[in-house]
Protein backbone atom coordinates (compact mmCIF):
# COMPACT_ATOMS: atom_id res chain seq x y z
CA UNK A 1 0.00 0.00 0.00
CA UNK A 2 1.09 3.84 -0.98
CA UNK A 3 2.16 5.47 2.17
CA UNK A 4 2.09 9.58 2.63
CA UNK A 5 4.74 10.37 4.70
CA UNK A 6 3.44 13.41 6.56
CA UNK A 7 0.14 11.13 7.70
CA UNK A 8 2.41 8.96 9.33
CA UNK A 9 3.46 11.84 11.87
CA UNK A 10 2.84 11.25 15.49
CA UNK A 11 2.23 13.53 18.35
CA UNK A 12 2.05 14.45 21.56
CA UNK A 13 -0.25 17.13 23.68
CA UNK A 14 -1.61 17.70 27.23
CA UNK A 15 -3.45 14.91 27.40
CA UNK A 16 -0.33 12.80 28.15
CA UNK A 17 -0.34 15.00 31.46
CA UNK A 18 -3.64 13.49 32.64
CA UNK A 19 -2.42 10.06 33.36
CA UNK A 20 -1.74 8.90 36.77
CA UNK A 21 0.42 5.81 37.69
CA UNK A 22 1.40 3.89 40.28
CA UNK A 23 3.22 0.26 40.98
CA UNK A 24 1.37 -2.62 42.72
CA UNK A 25 2.50 -5.85 43.53
CA UNK A 26 0.55 -8.66 42.04
CA UNK A 27 0.47 -12.19 42.91
CA UNK A 28 0.20 -14.88 39.80
CA UNK A 29 -3.02 -16.29 41.87
CA UNK A 30 -4.65 -12.68 41.79
CA UNK A 31 -3.16 -12.94 37.73
CA UNK A 32 -4.68 -15.97 36.63
CA UNK A 33 -8.19 -14.94 38.95
CA UNK A 34 -8.33 -11.82 37.19
CA UNK A 35 -7.71 -13.39 33.34
CA UNK A 36 -10.83 -16.04 34.33
CA UNK A 37 -13.15 -13.53 35.49
CA UNK A 38 -12.44 -11.06 32.70
CA UNK A 39 -10.69 -8.57 34.43
CA UNK A 40 -7.50 -9.03 32.81
CA UNK A 41 -7.79 -8.30 29.02
CA UNK A 42 -5.33 -9.24 26.34
CA UNK A 43 -6.58 -6.95 23.58
CA UNK A 44 -6.80 -8.19 20.16
CA UNK A 45 -3.44 -6.38 19.12
CA UNK A 46 -1.06 -8.24 21.90
CA UNK A 47 0.77 -10.57 19.20
CA UNK A 48 -0.38 -14.23 20.30
CA UNK A 49 1.36 -16.32 22.61
CA UNK A 50 4.92 -17.35 20.83
CA UNK A 51 7.18 -18.23 23.84
CA UNK A 52 8.86 -21.68 22.97
CA UNK A 53 8.90 -24.43 25.79
CA UNK A 54 12.55 -23.88 26.38
CA UNK A 55 11.22 -19.69 27.13
CA UNK A 56 8.48 -21.06 29.36
CA UNK A 57 10.34 -23.23 31.28
CA UNK A 58 12.86 -20.80 31.97
CA UNK A 59 10.12 -18.33 33.19
CA UNK A 60 8.69 -21.14 35.90
CA UNK A 61 12.79 -22.21 36.89
CA UNK A 62 12.82 -18.18 37.88
CA UNK A 63 10.08 -18.48 39.91
CA UNK A 64 10.22 -21.50 41.92
CA UNK A 65 14.29 -20.46 42.28
CA UNK A 66 12.80 -17.09 43.80
CA UNK A 67 14.75 -15.08 40.93
CA UNK A 68 13.31 -11.75 40.17
CA UNK A 69 10.53 -11.35 37.51
CA UNK A 70 10.31 -8.06 35.07
CA UNK A 71 7.25 -5.64 35.52
CA UNK A 72 4.30 -5.77 33.71
CA UNK A 73 2.78 -2.82 32.66
CA UNK A 74 -1.43 -2.72 32.81
CA UNK A 75 -3.83 0.05 31.60
CA UNK A 76 -6.93 0.72 33.82
CA UNK A 77 -9.77 1.14 31.80
CA UNK A 78 -13.14 0.95 34.46
CA UNK A 79 -12.64 -1.84 36.44
CA UNK A 80 -10.62 -3.81 33.97
CA UNK A 81 -6.66 -3.50 33.01
CA UNK A 82 -5.64 -3.78 29.68
CA UNK A 83 -2.04 -5.64 29.59
CA UNK A 84 0.27 -3.48 27.57
CA UNK A 85 3.37 -5.43 28.34
CA UNK A 86 3.69 -8.77 29.98
CA UNK A 87 1.41 -11.43 27.86
CA UNK A 88 4.02 -13.61 27.46
CA UNK A 89 4.85 -14.06 31.32
CA UNK A 90 1.59 -13.89 32.51
CA UNK A 91 0.50 -16.53 30.08
CA UNK A 92 2.93 -18.73 30.73
CA UNK A 93 1.87 -19.14 34.03
CA UNK A 94 -1.38 -19.17 33.40
CA UNK A 95 -0.79 -22.35 31.08
CA UNK A 96 1.54 -24.50 33.34
CA UNK A 97 -1.01 -23.81 36.42
CA UNK A 98 -3.49 -25.47 34.37
CA UNK A 99 -1.64 -28.01 32.94
CA UNK A 100 -1.87 -27.22 29.19
CA UNK A 101 0.53 -25.19 27.14
CA UNK A 102 -1.86 -23.95 24.74
CA UNK A 103 0.37 -23.16 21.94
CA UNK A 104 1.05 -27.10 21.09
CA UNK A 105 -2.33 -28.11 22.75
CA UNK A 106 -0.11 -30.72 24.78
CA UNK A 107 0.53 -31.30 28.61
CA UNK A 108 2.86 -28.15 29.84
CA UNK A 109 6.11 -30.30 31.39
CA UNK A 110 9.28 -28.10 32.54
CA UNK A 111 11.91 -28.46 29.72
CA UNK A 112 14.55 -31.33 30.17
CA UNK A 113 17.28 -28.93 29.58
CA UNK A 114 20.04 -28.49 31.62
CA UNK A 115 19.61 -24.48 31.77
CA UNK A 116 16.15 -26.09 34.00
CA UNK A 117 16.93 -27.29 37.91
CA UNK A 118 17.11 -30.64 37.84
CA UNK A 119 14.21 -30.49 41.01
CA UNK A 120 11.28 -29.40 38.89
CA UNK A 121 12.96 -30.84 34.79
CA UNK A 122 10.06 -32.42 32.64
CA UNK A 123 7.93 -31.81 35.46
CA UNK A 124 4.22 -30.78 35.53
CA UNK A 125 2.62 -28.37 37.84
CA UNK A 126 0.74 -31.09 39.34
CA UNK A 127 3.98 -33.09 39.89
CA UNK A 128 5.65 -30.31 41.94
CA UNK A 129 5.26 -30.55 45.63
CA UNK A 130 2.64 -28.46 47.48
CA UNK A 131 5.16 -26.08 48.42
CA UNK A 132 6.22 -25.31 45.03
CA UNK A 133 2.95 -24.89 43.62
CA UNK A 134 1.88 -22.52 46.16
CA UNK A 135 5.31 -20.63 45.63
CA UNK A 136 3.86 -20.46 41.65
CA UNK A 137 0.84 -19.24 42.94
CA UNK A 138 1.92 -16.41 45.31
CA UNK A 139 4.56 -15.27 43.53
CA UNK A 140 4.15 -11.76 42.94
CA UNK A 141 5.40 -9.42 40.13
CA UNK A 142 5.31 -5.61 40.18
CA UNK A 143 3.04 -3.97 37.80
CA UNK A 144 2.66 -0.67 36.89
CA UNK A 145 -0.71 0.39 36.30
CA UNK A 146 -1.77 3.83 34.46
CA UNK A 147 -5.38 5.30 34.40
CA UNK A 148 -5.82 8.39 32.46
CA UNK A 149 -8.31 10.24 34.40
CA UNK A 150 -8.67 13.28 31.87
CA UNK A 151 -10.33 14.28 29.35
CA UNK A 152 -12.73 11.28 29.22
CA UNK A 153 -10.93 9.86 26.45
CA UNK A 154 -7.43 7.68 25.56
CA UNK A 155 -5.91 9.69 23.75
CA UNK A 156 -2.98 9.87 26.41
CA UNK A 157 -3.72 6.41 26.79
CA UNK A 158 -2.47 5.72 23.12
CA UNK A 159 0.64 7.43 23.39
CA UNK A 160 1.56 5.52 26.36
CA UNK A 161 0.87 2.28 24.23
CA UNK A 162 2.94 3.62 21.70
CA UNK A 163 5.97 4.82 23.97
CA UNK A 164 5.71 1.93 26.49
CA UNK A 165 4.98 -1.43 24.73
CA UNK A 166 8.50 -3.99 24.41
CA UNK A 167 6.76 -6.83 22.58
CA UNK A 168 9.45 -7.32 20.11
CA UNK A 169 7.96 -4.54 17.00
CA UNK A 170 6.98 -1.15 16.66
CA UNK A 171 3.42 -1.58 16.79
CA UNK A 172 1.59 0.35 14.21
CA UNK A 173 -1.23 2.99 14.77
CA UNK A 174 -4.61 0.81 14.00
CA UNK A 175 -2.65 -2.25 16.18
CA UNK A 176 -2.76 0.14 19.27
CA UNK A 177 -6.46 1.23 18.74
CA UNK A 178 -7.44 -2.23 18.16
CA UNK A 179 -5.69 -2.46 22.13
CA UNK A 180 -6.98 0.57 23.38
CA UNK A 181 -10.69 1.23 21.64
CA UNK A 182 -12.29 -2.63 21.77
CA UNK A 183 -15.76 -2.60 21.41
CA UNK A 184 -18.26 -3.00 19.15
CA UNK A 185 -17.25 -0.19 16.93
CA UNK A 186 -13.84 -2.16 16.57
CA UNK A 187 -15.32 -5.21 16.16
CA UNK A 188 -17.22 -3.76 12.94
CA UNK A 189 -14.05 -2.96 11.42
CA UNK A 190 -12.54 -6.26 11.63
CA UNK A 191 -15.41 -7.94 10.38
CA UNK A 192 -15.73 -5.73 7.77
CA UNK A 193 -12.23 -6.25 6.96
CA UNK A 194 -12.85 -9.62 5.85
CA UNK A 195 -15.58 -8.38 3.12
CA UNK A 196 -15.09 -10.18 0.45
CA UNK A 197 -15.38 -6.73 -2.17
CA UNK A 198 -13.60 -4.91 -0.04
CA UNK A 199 -10.41 -7.33 -0.59
CA UNK A 200 -11.30 -7.78 -4.04
CA UNK A 201 -10.73 -3.97 -4.46
CA UNK A 202 -7.32 -4.07 -2.24
CA UNK A 203 -6.52 -6.89 -4.04
CA UNK A 204 -4.17 -8.59 -1.42
CA UNK A 205 -4.83 -10.89 1.76
CA UNK A 206 -5.10 -9.15 5.09
CA UNK A 207 -2.15 -7.09 6.62
CA UNK A 208 -0.96 -8.21 9.58
CA UNK A 209 0.02 -4.94 10.60
CA UNK A 210 -3.64 -3.24 10.08
CA UNK A 211 -3.34 -0.77 7.61
CA UNK A 212 -6.58 -2.31 5.92
CA UNK A 213 -8.72 -1.98 9.05
CA UNK A 214 -7.31 1.40 9.54
CA UNK A 215 -8.49 2.45 6.11
CA UNK A 216 -11.66 1.32 6.69
CA UNK A 217 -11.78 3.56 9.83
CA UNK A 218 -10.37 6.12 7.92
CA UNK A 219 -13.62 6.51 5.69
CA UNK A 220 -16.13 6.51 8.98
CA UNK A 221 -13.69 9.30 10.32
CA UNK A 222 -13.48 11.05 7.17
CA UNK A 223 -17.37 11.25 6.44
CA UNK A 224 -17.75 12.53 9.95
CA UNK A 225 -14.97 15.76 9.62
CA UNK A 226 -17.82 18.58 8.68
CA UNK A 227 -19.29 17.51 12.39
CA UNK A 228 -16.15 17.75 14.45
CA UNK A 229 -14.23 20.69 15.63
CA UNK A 230 -11.31 19.46 13.36
CA UNK A 231 -13.32 21.35 10.23
CA UNK A 232 -12.74 24.31 11.19
CA UNK A 233 -8.82 23.98 11.59
CA UNK A 234 -6.56 24.30 8.96
CA UNK A 235 -5.10 20.68 9.25
CA UNK A 236 -5.45 17.64 11.36
CA UNK A 237 -3.01 15.42 12.49
CA UNK A 238 -4.39 12.14 10.84
CA UNK A 239 -3.00 9.89 13.68
CA UNK A 240 -4.64 11.90 16.58
CA UNK A 241 -8.22 12.26 13.99
CA UNK A 242 -8.28 8.25 13.86
CA UNK A 243 -8.04 8.31 17.52
CA UNK A 244 -10.52 10.34 18.40
CA UNK A 245 -12.80 8.91 16.14
CA UNK A 246 -12.10 5.56 17.38
CA UNK A 247 -12.97 6.92 20.96
CA UNK A 248 -16.00 8.63 20.15
CA UNK A 249 -17.35 5.56 18.80
CA UNK A 250 -16.20 2.84 21.05
CA UNK A 251 -19.48 2.49 22.59
CA UNK A 252 -21.60 2.29 19.93
CA UNK A 253 -24.62 -0.09 19.94
CA UNK A 254 -24.80 -3.08 17.99
CA UNK A 255 -27.52 -1.09 15.82
CA UNK A 256 -25.77 1.60 14.97
CA UNK A 257 -22.67 -0.05 14.31
CA UNK A 258 -25.05 -2.39 11.96
CA UNK A 259 -25.92 0.99 10.07
CA UNK A 260 -22.36 1.63 9.53
CA UNK A 261 -21.28 -1.28 8.29
CA UNK A 262 -24.33 -1.51 5.99
CA UNK A 263 -23.68 1.72 4.23
CA UNK A 264 -19.65 0.96 3.93
CA UNK A 265 -20.70 -1.96 2.28
CA UNK A 266 -23.21 -0.14 0.21
CA UNK A 267 -20.60 1.74 -1.20
CA UNK A 268 -17.55 -0.60 -1.93
CA UNK A 269 -20.34 -2.87 -3.84
CA UNK A 270 -20.71 0.19 -6.13
CA UNK A 271 -17.25 1.11 -6.45
CA UNK A 272 -16.62 -2.61 -7.52
CA UNK A 273 -18.99 -2.49 -10.07
CA UNK A 274 -18.36 0.59 -11.68
CA UNK A 275 -14.35 0.76 -11.10
CA UNK A 276 -13.41 -2.95 -10.41
CA UNK A 277 -10.54 -3.81 -8.58
CA UNK A 278 -8.71 -0.60 -10.18
CA UNK A 279 -10.82 1.71 -8.17
CA UNK A 280 -8.57 2.87 -5.40
CA UNK A 281 -5.07 2.96 -7.22
CA UNK A 282 -2.61 5.38 -8.96
CA UNK A 283 -1.67 5.61 -12.37
CA UNK A 284 1.87 6.51 -13.40
CA UNK A 285 3.55 9.76 -14.44
CA UNK A 286 5.66 10.69 -17.06
CA UNK A 287 7.00 13.28 -18.50
CA UNK A 288 8.16 15.09 -21.52
CA UNK A 289 10.98 16.78 -22.86
CA UNK A 290 9.54 20.24 -21.52
CA UNK A 291 9.18 18.62 -17.96
CA UNK A 292 5.11 18.81 -18.77
CA UNK A 293 3.12 15.31 -17.72
CA UNK A 294 2.32 12.95 -20.22
CA UNK A 295 -2.01 11.45 -20.00
CA UNK A 296 -1.29 7.88 -18.65
CA UNK A 297 -3.81 5.21 -18.33
CA UNK A 298 -1.36 2.65 -16.94
CA UNK A 299 -2.40 1.70 -13.28
CA UNK A 300 -0.06 1.10 -10.59
CA UNK A 301 -0.71 -2.14 -8.55
CA UNK A 302 -0.70 -0.36 -5.32
CA UNK A 303 -3.46 0.91 -3.14
CA UNK A 304 -3.76 4.90 -2.80
CA UNK A 305 -5.03 5.71 0.70
CA UNK A 306 -5.96 9.68 -0.27
CA UNK A 307 -6.99 8.25 -3.93
CA UNK A 308 -9.34 6.02 -1.71
CA UNK A 309 -10.74 8.52 0.63
CA UNK A 310 -11.92 10.51 -2.51
CA UNK A 311 -13.72 8.11 -4.37
CA UNK A 312 -15.51 6.86 -1.25
CA UNK A 313 -16.80 9.90 -0.30
CA UNK A 314 -17.64 10.84 -3.55
CA UNK A 315 -19.42 7.61 -3.81
CA UNK A 316 -21.24 8.17 -0.76
CA UNK A 317 -22.09 11.58 -1.87
CA UNK A 318 -23.80 10.23 -4.71
CA UNK A 319 -25.92 7.83 -4.01
CA UNK A 320 -26.90 10.17 -0.76
CA UNK A 321 -28.08 12.29 -3.43
CA UNK A 322 -29.17 9.12 -6.09
CA UNK A 323 -27.06 10.75 -8.82
CA UNK A 324 -26.22 9.38 -12.00
CA UNK A 325 -23.02 6.56 -11.91
CA UNK A 326 -22.98 6.33 -15.83
CA UNK A 327 -20.13 8.68 -16.70
CA UNK A 328 -17.86 7.55 -13.69
CA UNK A 329 -16.05 5.17 -15.53
CA UNK A 330 -15.12 7.06 -18.87
CA UNK A 331 -13.68 9.74 -16.68
CA UNK A 332 -12.04 7.89 -14.10
CA UNK A 333 -8.47 8.43 -16.08
CA UNK A 334 -9.60 12.01 -16.80
CA UNK A 335 -9.89 12.07 -12.51
CA UNK A 336 -6.33 10.88 -12.05
CA UNK A 337 -4.66 13.15 -14.63
CA UNK A 338 -6.09 16.04 -13.41
CA UNK A 339 -3.10 18.32 -12.25
CA UNK A 340 -5.09 19.64 -9.42
CA UNK A 341 -6.38 16.08 -8.18
CA UNK A 342 -2.49 14.81 -8.52
CA UNK A 343 -1.64 17.73 -6.26
CA UNK A 344 -4.11 16.97 -3.49
CA UNK A 345 -3.48 13.14 -3.40
CA UNK A 346 0.28 14.03 -3.10
CA UNK A 347 0.82 17.59 -1.08
CA UNK A 348 -0.07 18.89 2.24
CA UNK A 349 -2.76 15.69 2.02
CA UNK A 350 -3.47 16.54 5.73
CA UNK A 351 -4.54 19.73 4.80
CA UNK A 352 -8.63 20.40 5.93
CA UNK A 353 -8.58 22.37 2.28
CA UNK A 354 -6.67 19.93 0.52
CA UNK A 355 -9.01 17.22 1.91
CA UNK A 356 -12.47 18.93 0.57
CA UNK A 357 -10.41 19.63 -2.75
CA UNK A 358 -9.31 15.92 -3.81
CA UNK A 359 -13.27 15.28 -2.33
CA UNK A 360 -14.83 17.97 -4.50
CA UNK A 361 -12.95 16.95 -7.80
CA UNK A 362 -13.59 13.59 -7.91
CA UNK A 363 -17.71 14.40 -7.30
CA UNK A 364 -17.54 16.99 -9.94
CA UNK A 365 -15.30 14.39 -12.41
CA UNK A 366 -17.89 11.66 -11.56
CA UNK A 367 -21.15 12.98 -11.13
CA UNK A 368 -20.97 16.64 -12.40
CA UNK A 369 -21.71 18.36 -9.57
CA UNK A 370 -20.39 20.04 -6.83
CA UNK A 371 -19.99 18.84 -3.67
CA UNK A 372 -21.92 20.67 -1.14
CA UNK A 373 -19.46 21.14 2.16
CA UNK A 374 -20.73 22.94 5.04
Amino acid sequence: MTKIIEEEESFSNDDLFNITSWGADLSFRELISMYDDNDLIKPDLQRKYVWSIEEASRLIDSILLGLPIPSIFLAKKEEKRLIIDGYQRIKTVYDFVYGIFEKTGKIFKLSNSKIINERWRGKAFKELTDDEQRRIRNTTIHAIIFEQKRPNNDSGMYQIFERINTSGRTLSSQEIRNCIYYGNYNNMLMVLNKNIIWRKLLNCGEDSRMVDVENILRFFAIKNLENTPDYFKNQIILKKYLNENMSINSNLSSEECQKYSDLFIKIIEKVYEVLGDVAFKNISYKKDKDDNYIYSDHFVNKFHPTIYEAVMMSFYYALEKKLDFSKVKSNHLNLLNDTEFRESISVRTTNIETIKKRISIATKYFFGVDYEWK
